[in-house]
């Protein structure tokens, strides 16, 4: 049997069929994702199928296939965890997360149809009709685009309209929610009793626990937003000690018939009460523990020296009040429904209560959300998150994190501010040294977007990404990390005092050579610009030259498939100030040919760098450049039209070289005579 190639049949086969069995027979699937998750349970079922019947025929497998069931084992085994996140996770949050989910399922199917890539159909003993459906199931998968469910998106967005109207306090009524529209987005992902109310309520707390070490403030206080929100629709539509199944009929203008003398009989809703004080929270905030108090109470209790949550005994590692804006309208939206006060502290001088003005001013300024503020706080909740994932995230949600990062960081200033703030730079340098190829790809690329921000530059020096930076120039998985992390080396290099950290680094300038030598067109271009950069410092234009860039930067000169004749020719302008540059290039015998040809055909940059290095290479001892250049019946009329109708640098170039050129003409008759 071994002979032949061919592998028993054995475990992998049963694990296959159990895992895509349970895949396929889960029950009480969530409201949200439906798509993918109908769609790759189909899928599923169909390798099911595969599976049953080559463990019925009881064949030996080729290796090839061995090696494809593995994959799918993988790939199924993180579908089902997909599919259960979904299930046991809180279907608002999952709702808000649509895009980051969805892009969790294109990657599986992405994985999948790898996998079956490799599969040899032709050599297993199955029957025509299961070759078939394999076969279309491939090249369906093999088809599929990232693409978010419309009804996903559309339930998102009510969801995030009420939300932010929630926030909204222009005028007296205006921002209240409409709880009949709440009723109905809830109702649409499944929360239609008070018993799934109340479970959704314990998944939002589990993820605001979960996310209060690893998502950040930001985070948290979205998710004590939705669960605020959950809270109140729950007191608004069920009736208090109704069955536990039943749902109030209560329309969208419903208004509690409670006068002011009564209003003493109206209970407060727990979820509206201090856990220290349990008076109704006027001020809610939240604490570093994602737990909400009133501002009065938890002020008390942190002054008097407790670094602890009341609530949960989590020691704070900080003790900053976030206010919980949402929480703050659902208590005045209720205490406008039951006519209840909410009674401000009495004043003693006229002072104070102008203080108290300015302050409910520059509150109620805060409180108003324009579009840019929410479309910022959307930035920083979405890097938050990702910020999270990257720190204790599996490697294959680590990928999709820095991948998403590297988009987010990709345009806008405030999104590589917001993104560097929110803690990323120090996790994804740090995921640089990934053996994982995309993983690593996607890290060094982020920290090339966010380096365009300068302040950023500091940071990720300060991270220590460096070593790691000129480790993925060296050895990155892809050709896309290395010739990204050339670019990342030009982008840091752009402040001065780093062009003389990273050129004093042994590993960085030969890194860039030989990228500059064994890289794609792309890649030759980042290395030749990255050291244009360094070479600005003189002491890193020796090391550039002892790296062998000469050589190989002149060759470029020629190469119309690299493209970068002008970095090559500013790369060996600057280089020519050095002595060992000089040296180095005065030993080519093809350079002077190649120049006068630029002078006349190059670009408006190639000619001025053109003439740069003429210049450079006929001034001390440069005798046997100049004459060759007299030699050339091209040289003169070529130099004498720059001057004449160059730029500003070429004519003024072009003047000094004719002028040494007829000094050489001169000294060399004289010479004769």
């Amino acid at each position: 049997m071994a002979s032949s190639g061919f592998l028993p049949t054995g475990s992998l086969l049963e694990s296959l069929i159990h895992i895509s069995n349970e895949v396929a027979s889960m029950e009480n699937m969530p409201f949200v994702q439906v798509r993918n998750i109908s769609t790759m349970r189909r899928r599923i079922k169909l390798l099911s199928f595969l599976f049953e019947e080559i463990q019925e025929a009881n064949s030996p497998l080729p290796p090839s296939s061995i090696l494809c069931f593995t994959e799918l084992f993988s790939v199924i085994r993180r579908v089902k965890f997909l599919i259960q996140g979904c299930k046991e996770g809180s279907s608002l949050w999952n709702l808000l997360q649509t895009e980051f989910i969805t892009n969790q399922f294109y990657v599986l199917v992405k994985e999948m149809v790898r996998a079956l890539d490799i599969l040899p159909l032709s050599l297993l003993k199955i029957t025509a009709d299961v070759r078939e459906q394999v076969e279309l199931l491939h090249n369906q998968a093999k088809q599929v685009e990232l693409s978010v469910d419309p009804q996903d998106l559309q339930r998102r967005e009510e969801l995030v309209q009420v939300m932010t109207k929630n926030n909204e306090k222009n005028s007296r009524n205006k921002g209240f929610i409409e709880i009949g529209k709440v009723k109905e987005i809830l109702s649409n992902i499944g929360l239609r009793s008070i018993v799934d109310y109340e479970d959704e309520i314990t998944k939002l707390e589990a993820e605001a626990l979960k996310q209060a070490g690893t998502g950040g403030l930001i985070v948290v206080s979205n998710i004590n937003n939705l669960i605020s929100l959950v809270l109140y629709s729950k007191s608004m539509l069920f009736s208090y000690g109704d069955d536990d199944k039943s749902v109030k009929d209560q329309s969208s203008n419903k208004r509690f018939d409670h006068s002011s003398s009564s209003k003493s009989l109206v209970p407060i809703p727990d979820e509206f009460r201090c856990p220290i004080s349990l008076d109704l929270m006027k001020d809610p905030v939240i604490i570093a523990s994602g737990q909400t108090y009133d501002r009065t109470s938890i002020a008390q209790w942190i002054d008097s020296g407790h670094h602890v949550c009341p609530k949960s005994g989590q020691r704070l590692i900080h003790m900053a009040l976030i206010p919980n804006y949402a929480l703050k309208s659902l208590v005045q939206q209720w205490c406008q429904e039951n006519n209840v006060q909410l009674n401000e502290p009495a004043t003693a001088s006229s002072e104070l209560e102008r203080s108290n003005s300015r302050r409910k001013l520059s509150e109620n300024a805060v409180d108003h959300i324009s579009v840019a503020k929410a479309a910022i706080d959307a930035v920083k909740m979405t890097a938050e998150f990702l910020v999270g994932k990257l720190a204790t995230g599996s490697s294959d949600i680590q990928r999709q994190a820095a991948y998403e990062i590297r988009l987010l960081a990709k345009t806008g200033m405030d999104n590589r501010r917001m993104i560097a703030e929110a803690g990323a730079i120090p996790f994804l340098v740090t995921l640089l040294t990934s053996t994982d190829p995309r993983l690593q790809e996607n890290a060094v690329t982020a920290l090339l977007n966010l380096s365009i921000f300068n302040n950023n530059k500091t940071l990720i020096i300060s991270a220590g990404a460096i070593d790691n930076i000129i480790h993925v120039l060296e050895s990155g998985k892809t050709t896309e990390a290395r010739e990204n992390a050339a670019a990342a080396i030009f982008s840091l290099s752009m402040v001065d005092e780093y062009k003389v950290v990273i050129g004093a680094h042994p590993r960085a300038i030969p890194g860039l050579v030989r990228l500059l030598r064994e890289g794609t067109s792309a890649g030759k271009r980042d290395a030749a610009i990255a050291l244009f950069n360094l070479s600005i410092y003189s002491a890193n234009k020796a090391r550039v030259v002892v790296a062998g860039a000469v050589p190989l930067l002149i060759d470029l000169l020629t190469d119309d498939k690299a493209g970068i004749t002008d970095d090559a020719l500013q790369v060996l302008s600057l280089v020519l100030g050095c002595s060992d540059g000089l040296q180095e290039i005065r030993k080519s015998r093809v350079l002077v040919p190649l120049l006068i040809d630029l002078l006349r055909f190059g670009s408006l940059k190639g000619k001025e760098n053109s003439i740069t290095l003429l210049l450079g290479l006929c001034k001390d001892g440069g005798e046997e450049v100049a004459r060759r250049l007299l030699m050339n019946p091209r040289s003169i009329p070529s130099l004498q039209s720059l001057a004449a109708d160059g730029s500003l640098k070429a004519r003024r170039k072009a003047d000094a070289l004719l002028r040494l050129l007829n000094r050489c003409c001169s000294h060399s008759q004289n010479h004769v005579e």
